[in-house]
């Protein structure tokens, strides 16, 4: 049995499923937070959040690094840890200095934390010769208004160091560029409390098809799990709307993703470590748009699960503890599966969700999660005000996503505006 540290944690769906990935592979972990509230308010009513099934709940200032290290230390020296990670992108580069501090397994720190920074990432790519978009970072207005009649509108601007699609805008002119700088710089703290950079990235507006690439990485080598596409609604945000898992794509257009994948991670210096790397297939080749070094959300990894029996979380878990991951595919009865989500297109109070009883009876259902009724709603404009999902497989083929899109199509929400 090995004693893992969780430092924080999404709230979404990894927040459940590394626990159980944990406890299913015979070990135990401690739990390390700044606000164990911010975790308690997130559980279903009456219910306890799997987060607390750890053995010890800690409390520390995870958003002070240096002070995080040496609490860490510390109770290393007392409680014994032989792995560290977390799911949340806001702490992994904090997660991979703690585990170098402790000696334990863990990617390099500096190639997180350059991951994690959309900037630093764009730069170390082009460096390589990894394909991406024409960019440009910019420390204010002037610098941004430049970018963009530069690289010629419409482009895409993003914050440098959120996540979940939060801010990235699609912008066709100057006015709307205004709106979306202004929109970033109002947002100077994240949802953890932590100060943001500043700058932001103006970017070449990219068409075509986009997928990511799940890859577990260890010992040196790159292993590529399985390509995913994906469906982007909401606009001009960028709202993830869906997911299929394997992606249907000819067999060269997989292979060029999944190659391109490869060689951001390696100009990143990644290994040890699970990744999702998305990319955009353009006419002109694949681009990547982003490398997240922890495993896909949205449950990505429960598609994989059905499909090839590869359960990514516990390879998560594995490669944190320095062991050999087993990413063998098995028959599962299940050639394809997908998830929808439901988008809220207006703020209000959430009064119910119609059509739930003849999704749940369909064929081929493996998941339907909706949101409470009186739930607040906001229009969508990030992938952090789904109302609920549907997830379903398909025995035959790659008709998973058409029999999600079905089902997604029979929900209506009933939202009262106030």
């Amino acid at each position: 049995m090995a004693h893992l540290l969780v430092v924080e944690s999404w709230v979404g769906s990894m927040s459940r499923l590394l626990p159980r990935a944990i406890r299913e592979g015979g070990h135990e972990f401690t739990f390390l937070t700044r606000d164990l509230h911010h975790y308690l308010r997130s559980a279903p009513e009456g219910t306890a959040h799997p987060l607390l099934a750890a053995r010890h709940v800690l409390t520390a200032d995870t958003n002070d690094p240096d002070a995080l290290t040496e609490f860490a230390a510390a109770a290393h020296g007392v409680l014994g840890f032989d792995g560290v990670l977390t799911s949340c992108d806001y702490y992994l580069p904090a997660a991979a200095r703690v585990a170098a501090r402790l000696g334990l397994p863990g990617p390099a720190a500096e190639a997180v934390a350059n991951a994690c920074r959309k900037d630093a990432t764009r730069r170390l790519l082009r460096e390589a010769g990894v394909p991406g978009p024409r960019f440009a970072v910019c420390a204010d207005w002037a610098e941004t208004a430049a970018a963009a009649r530069e690289i010629g509108y419409p482009v895409v601007v993003k914050p440098v160091d959120l996540c979940a699609g939060m801010y990235v805008r699609r912008v066709d002119d100057e006015e709307q560029l205004a709106a979306a700088h202004r929109a970033i710089g109002d947002f100077p703290v994240n949802a953890r409390g932590q100060r943001r950079a500043p700058e932001v990235l103006v970017e070449e507006l990219l068409d075509g098809p986009e997928v990511s690439v799940e890859t577990v990485s260890y010992d040196g080598t790159a292993h590529v799990v399985g390509v995913t596409d994906k469906s982007v609604g909401a606009a001009p945000a960028f709202v993830e709307t869906g997911h299929m898992f394997p992606a249907a794509l000819a067999a060269g257009d997989g292979e060029a993703a999944a190659d391109t994948a490869l060689r951001a991670l390696k100009a990143l210096g990644l290994d040890q470590v699970v990744a999702h790397t998305e990319i955009k297939l353009t006419a002109s080749g694949p681009r990547v748009v982003e490398v997240n070094p922890r495993p896909a959300g949205n449950r990505i990894t429960e598609l994989i699960r059905h499909v090839t029996g590869v359960d990514v979380a516990a390879a998560f878990v594995d490669v944190a503890l320095g062991r050999t991951p087993d990413l063998r595919t098995r028959p599962t009865g299940l050639r394809s599966a997908a998830i929808g989500f439901l988008v809220p297109r207006e703020a209000g109070v959430l009064e119910g969700v119609d059509g739930a009883e003849r999704v749940r009876a369909a064929d081929g259902l493996l998941e339907l999660q909706l949101a409470e009724p009186g739930t607040a709603v906001k229009a969508a404009r990030s992938n952090n005000e789904y109302l609920g999902h549907v997830m379903a497989a398909d025995a035959e083929g790659l008709g998973a996503r058409g029999r999600v899109e079905t089902l997604i199509s029979a929900l209506c929400p009933r939202v009262v505006v106030r």
